[in-house]
């Protein structure tokens, strides 16, 4: 069953843990600068954002990349770069929307969030649980929950 990482800004601190999992995990370095995920700062809305592949269903790396060397896992459903494909042209980094993909400091490739072959480190390591690692149908029943508390709320029924 396809499951999801999904990020809560509102239980995110921006303390970067997940970024030092993911960087000891993927490199056995603990440096966030070698993080296949970032956590992003906005100082005038006091918010953080940590980011990572949304492993796309029409996946703009995986269409753009000339080598044809970005693959779907069939176990996790992640998008994964095959790096005896790859040619370093970083097309990927530069078609993907939402930035998740870097270049790694100590290799100088491309790197991307691999979900951790379906044991992500950045949920088992996040302390206030912002990340998860969920259902995609978990997901759904989550967002119905949320909505009917927000009509409640609207309504004047309380929690």
């Amino acid at each position: 069953m396809e499951k999801l990482l999904l990020f809560d800004v509102g239980k995110c601190t921006g303390c970067r843990t997940c970024e030092m999992a993911c960087s000891l995990i993927q490199t056995g370095i603990c440096n966030p600068a070698n993080s296949r995920r970032r956590t992003l700062h906005f100082n005038e809305d006091i918010l953080d954002v940590s980011m990572q592949c949304q492993q796309c269903d029409d996946p703009a790396c995986m269409n753009t990349c000339p080598a044809e060397a970005i693959y779907v896992d069939d176990k996790t459903g992640a998008k994964i770069i095959n790096y005896d494909k790859c040619i370093g042209c970083k097309m990927c980094s530069i078609a993907c929307p939402f930035g998740a993909i870097s270049v790694d400091p100590l290799t100088k490739r491309v790197v991307k969030c691999d979900m951790c072959s379906g044991d992500p480190a950045c949920v088992k390591f996040c302390a206030t649980g912002a990340i998860e690692y969920i259902t995609a149908d978990a997901y759904d029943k989550k967002r119905q929950r949320e909505r009917i508390m927000q009509m409640k709320k609207i309504a004047g029924g309380g929690v």
